[in-house]
């Protein structure tokens, strides 16, 4: 895989696809790229997954959350929120030693604390995918170049202040707008970028 002559926000493979830069040639960041990245997702029990994956992330690199992924999948009962709101502290003490996650006791006791939170925010019918969604920009601009790339927007300090409203820990505002590009709330892959939305590869 070597990068587009013309941009280096870009990397082009030997077939011609042309990828977002940040997932370089490690074949389990590729197949992130390419599959779910930037795809629109429903699914509560994805959804909690997905925003506590982002907080254990924080501090580390991505990369090193996707290695760990099937471990915390297992871990956490493939994170159904109904059965990690019950982890009690001896689930927590076995966490802390499970090398195949990480050991953050913060971020173990915060993953509990949103699942209760999250039992709390769909009862009644509603729904987590519901409670994301609305913090959809009405018009989303994404990024030209890798340099143009946003943190935080003013959705995503939204949807953390509410989230935190309602008691979660561990979702802050830079948190939120990865949880928004992961789960396609925007789209921020480059225009060059074979999987754009309004591309087809």
């Amino acid at each position: 895989m070597t990068s587009s002559e013309s941009n280096n926000s870009i990397i082009v493979d030997d077939r011609g696809t042309s990828r977002c830069w940040w997932c370089g040639t490690e074949p389990i960041y590729v197949q992130y790229h390419d599959e779910e990245w930037g795809k629109p997702v429903h699914d509560d029990r994805l959804l909690f997954e997905k925003m506590c994956l982002e907080g254990f992330q924080a501090g580390l690199s991505w990369i090193t959350i996707l290695k760990k992924r099937e471990s915390f999948r297992e871990a956490f009962c493939n994170f159904d929120f109904h059965r990690v709101a019950r982890f009690d502290q001896d689930d927590i003490d076995r966490l802390v030693t499970n090398a195949g996650i990480v050991r953050h006791r913060g971020k173990i006791k915060s993953a509990i604390n949103n699942a209760q939170r999250t039992i709390e925010m769909t009862k009644d019918g509603k729904s987590l995918s519901d409670f994301y969604w609305q913090f959809k920009p009405d018009h989303h601009v994404g990024p030209q170049t890798k340099d143009d790339v946003a943190a935080i927007t003013p959705e995503s300090t939204a949807m953390s202040k509410a989230l935190k409203k309602n008691g979660w820990t561990f979702v802050g505002p830079t948190t939120c707008y990865a949880l928004m590009q992961s789960m396609g709330i925007v789209d921020d892959h480059l225009p060059e970028c074979c999987y754009r939305s309004d591309k087809s590869v």
